[in-house]
C-alpha cells in the first residue's frame, strides 16, 4: 500500500488492527501508548509524534520503507535509502 498522507497511514493501521482482531485498547497496550492516542491517530490527526508512530507500526508488524524518486548519486542524495545505513551515522 502506498502511504502519502497521515490519513492513508491511519487507514492502514486501523485495517491491520481489525485484521488482527485487536481493540484500540489492545493495540495501545502492545505499542505502549494510550488508547486515546490510538483513537486520535486512527482519526487521522496529523500531530502524532513520530517515535510513537514507529512503536505503533512495530506493534502491528508493519515494515516502513522510504523511497526517493531520484537515483542515488555520490553522497546518497536522492534515493532509495537504507534507513539503517542512514541511522548508523548517528549511532557512532
Amino acid at each position: 500500500m502506498r502511504v502519502n498522507t497521515v490519513r492513508d497511514l491511519a487507514l492502514a493501521v486501523r485495517g491491520r488492527r481489525k485484521d488482527l482482531g485487536l481493540t484500540q485498547a489492545d493495540l495501545a497496550q502492545r505499542a505502549r501508548v494510550s488508547a486515546t492516542w490510538i483513537s486520535y491517530f486512527e482519526a487521522g490527526r496529523p500531530t502524532a509524534e513520530i517515535g510513537l508512530v514507529l512503536r505503533l507500526l512495530e506493534a502491528l508488524d508493519f515494515r516502513l520503507e522510504i523511497h526517493g524518486d531520484q537515483p542515488v548519486v555520490g553522497d546518497g542524495v536522492g534515493g532509495p535509502w537504507d534507513l539503517d545505513d542512514l541511522l548508523s551515522e548517528y549511532r557512532a
